[in-house]
């Protein structure tokens, strides 16, 4: 099934998305979280979070104040009314009845899967459980899962109020109709969705950022650039050339 949009032009795409979700749940309230909360509410979906850190809600706060600020100059078009926001006690109290449940825990992967035990146990069977996981598969994440085909990886760059790509990834369990729901609903947000197609670790764009970065400690191993030179080389040369690039081959 090909699930890949059409070309992406940045801002054009500002649909209600209620239609087809209507509450979200945020497990992980830290930076990447809070983006996922600000994309959320700011198109109009009521955010129940749960974070056991006592400091979350003050991150997840001054994130989506940034947001508030940011993210509307993005769009072409008025954002809806913003939802409402509620920090909850427990997992259960935030899932209960939600659609879209985003994961954003440490990527340690039995904390991970003793949390989608606990969500799994409260959330309704339709809910789709999207992981913010930068390096499993999601074939790993569905181990020992009672409802595994529910699980899909959905992995943002930060900020994620401001940044367009998830890698969007899904196993063999993963139904065609789910991961096509899970794309609609992205673009509808403002992201562009990228379909990998199959597992591997860390995904794709990751892989090419390791890469960069393993060369460039080659490059300082052998005397041949100092940290300084190698981050202007990025930042004024192909780093430069990628933010102009506007996804149909030219800058």
């Amino acid at each position: 099934m090909d699930t890949q949009s059409e070309p992406y032009k940045f801002g054009v795409r500002v649909f209600s998305v209620r239609y087809m979700i209507k509450k979200v749940a945020i497990i992980g309230g830290g930076v990447i979280g809070g983006g996922w909360a600000a994309r959320f509410l700011l198109n109009g979906l009521d955010v129940y979070v749960y974070d056991p850190n006592p400091n979350a809600e003050q991150t997840l706060l001054e994130v989506i104040d940034n947001a508030r600020f940011s993210l509307p100059m993005l769009y072409e078009s008025k954002l809806p009314n913003e939802g409402k926001i509620k920090f909850c006690k427990n997992v259960a109290e935030a899932v209960v009845d939600a659609d879209w449940i985003q994961e954003s825990v440490p990527e340690r992967l039995n904390v991970k899967h003793d949390v989608y035990k606990e969500i799994q146990t409260s959330c309704k069977t339709s809910a789709i459980i999207a992981s913010s996981t930068s390096g499993f598969k999601p074939s790993e994440l569905q181990e020992n899962s009672k409802a595994p085909e529910k699980i899909i990886v959905c992995h943002p760059f930060n900020p994620v109020y401001l940044l367009p790509l998830i890698e969007v990834v899904g196993s063999e369990k993963t139904s065609a109709r789910d991961l096509k729901k899970v794309m609609d609903v992205l673009t509808m947000l403002g992201f562009f969705p990228l379909h990998i197609r199959k597992e591997i670790d860390a995904h794709l764009a990751d892989r090419f950022l390791e890469a960069v970065w393993r060369e460039a400690l080659w490059l300082i191993k052998d005397d041949i650039a100092t940290t300084s030179e190698i981050d202007n080389a990025i930042r004024y040369g192909f780093g430069l050339r990628w933010a102009q690039y506007n996804g149909r081959g030219q800058s």
